[in-house]
């Protein structure tokens, strides 16, 4: 019988959130001169899964995500439907838009690749000792 530790399943799901983002932010640079082009993020991982597999959801408090409904109002305004399925959103946390509407600025993308950079870091890191501990139980060194 094979079974995937919960953390084992855990750190691969936040390594592939983090490989995806590094190359929706990779676009972003390479769009940085495109004119009206809009930064995109994507959307964090949601691990309410994991924890309804431990049984964390009975009778505690629950991890979940909000979901936002586009109303008539809204898209009058100019809002616009989020993507299903993708996970890659908009990016509101952008700190100048150019007058050629184009919103990237390359410094904001530099620190959330150092980000991603020190996210996978530690992700590798949990990775390298679950896999010690998984050694030394079965007796193969540490």
């Amino acid at each position: 019988m094979t079974s995937t530790s919960p953390l084992m399943t855990g750190i691969h799901q936040q390594m592939k959130h983090l490989a995806q983002r590094q190359r929706v932010i990779a676009e972003n640079i390479a769009n940085s001169e495109t004119p009206k082009f809009k930064a995109k993020e994507v959307e964090a991982p949601d691990f309410s899964a994991l924890l309804a597999a431990q049984g964390a959801l009975n009778g505690k408090p629950r991890v979940g995500r909000p979901r936002i409904q586009i109303t008539g109002g809204m898209a009058a305004l100019g809002a616009t439907p989020i993507q299903t399925g993708t996970g890659i959103i908009s990016d509101t946390d952008t700190s100048e838009t150019k007058p050629d509407g184009n919103n990237v600025t390359i410094e904001d993308q530099l620190l959330k690749m150092g980000q991603v950079q020190a996210d996978f870091a530690a992700m590798t890191n949990l990775y390298r000792k679950q896999m010690g501990l998984l050694k030394a139980a079965i007796g193969r060194g540490v």
